[in-house]
C-alpha cells in the first residue's frame, strides 16, 4: 500500500514530492492564473481557422500572456522554445508550433500555462477547424465528457483511482482508447507537482483528495487504441495506430465540499463548437 504524504503548502519545500494543501492565498493566486489561461483560450476561438499556422497561434498566446503581466511557463521549460502546444489530429500532446497550416476538417488541441504572480494556470481545449467529420466531432465531445466526469467527481474523500476508473469506463464504452503514457498532475507554484493524475484506474486506490489540493485533470482519448509513439523531436507524442486523438484540461482546487474549476471559460466557451 502506497503512503501519500500531505503537507501544508506554506511550510513545504517546493520540490519534495509531497502533496501540498493550499490555503486562501493559493486559491486566490490560482483563480487569477486560471482565469488568464481561460481568457487566452477564449481569444483563440476566433483565430483557429483554415489557413492559419500554428506558429501564428503561438505568437498570439505569447503576446496575450506577456500583455497580462505573466510569462508562458512552457517557454524555456526543459529546453522547449514555444509559448503553447498545438496538437493536431493524431498528435496526442506536446505538438510543437511552427509552419504547419491548419486545414479544413482538422481538430487541434491548444495547451497554455501562463505563470502569473508565481502561480500556474494550466488548461487546454479542442478546436474544430472548418467542417469537421462527425467521427472527429464525436471524439471531441466524448473527451470533454470524460474531463467533466472527472471534475464533477473531485471532492474530499474520493481517490484518484475512482476518477481514473470513471473516465476509463466512459471512454471505453465508446470503444475509444485512454492514453496511459501521460497524465494530469498537481500544480500551483510548481508547473508539475505530486500527485500524478492517471486517467485509468481501480476504484478505492491512489491518493485521497483533500481540501487544498490543486491538480489538473486532462484525459487524452484516442479514436483507436491507446498506444503512443514519440517523434524524434523528443516532444511530440502521436497515436501509434495513427488514429485521431483529443484532450481537454482543467486546473482545479479541492474545496471542503467539492472542487473549484480555476480555468473555466468566462465566456462559456469550454467546448466546441464555439
Amino acid at each position: 500500500m502506497n503512503t501519500y504524504h500531505y503537507v501544508d503548502a506554506s511550510e513545504a519545500p517546493l520540490r519534495d514530492g509531497t502533496i501540498k494543501l493550499h490555503g486562501p492565498d493559493g486559491f486566490a493566486g490560482m483563480r487569477k492564473a486560471g482565469l488568464l489561461a481561460a481568457q487566452i483560450l477564449d481569444a483563440l476561438t476566433e483565430l483557429v481557422v483554415p489557413g492559419v499556422t500554428t506558429g501564428v497561434l503561438d505568437d498570439a498566446v505569447r503576446r496575450m500572456t506577456l500583455d497580462a503581466g505573466a510569462v508562458p511557463a512552457t517557454l524555456g521549460y526543459r529546453g522547449y522554445t514555444h509559448s503553447c502546444c498545438t496538437s493536431i489530429n493524431n498528435v496526442i500532446c506536446h505538438g510543437i508550433p511552427g509552419d504547419k497550416v491548419l486545414r479544413d476538417g482538422d481538430i487541434v488541441n491548444i495547451d497554455v500555462t501562463p505563470l502569473l504572480d508565481g502561480w500556474h494556470g494550466d488548461s487546454s481545449r479542442m478546436y474544430l477547424v472548418g467542417d469537421v467529420p462527425l467521427k472527429a466531432r464525436r471524439l471531441v465531445d466524448v473527451t470533454y465528457e470524460c474531463l467533466m466526469i472527472g471534475v464533477n467527481m473531485a471532492r474530499p474523500g474520493v481517490r484518484l483511482g475512482d476518477i481514473g476508473h470513471a473516465i476509463q469506463r466512459h471512454a471505453e464504452a465508446h470503444r475509444y482508447g485512454v492514453v496511459r503514457d501521460f497524465c494530469g498532475h498537481g500544480l500551483g507554484r510548481l508547473f508539475h507537482d505530486a500527485p500524478e493524475v492517471v486517467h485509468v484506474g481501480t476504484p478505492g486506490t491512489g491518493p485521497e483528495l483533500r481540501p487544498g489540493m490543486f491538480l489538473t485533470i486532462e484525459p487524452m482519448i484516442n479514436l483507436g487504441k491507446p498506444g503512443v509513439k514519440m517523434l524524434d523531436d523528443g516532444w511530440t507524442a502521436v497515436t501509434r495506430d495513427r488514429s485521431l486523438s483529443a484532450q481537454f484540461e482543467h486546473s482545479i482546487g479541492i474545496t471542503e465540499d467539492g472542487c473549484e474549476i480555476f480555468t473555466k471559460s468566462p465566456r462559456g466557451l469550454d467546448k466546441p463548437p464555439y
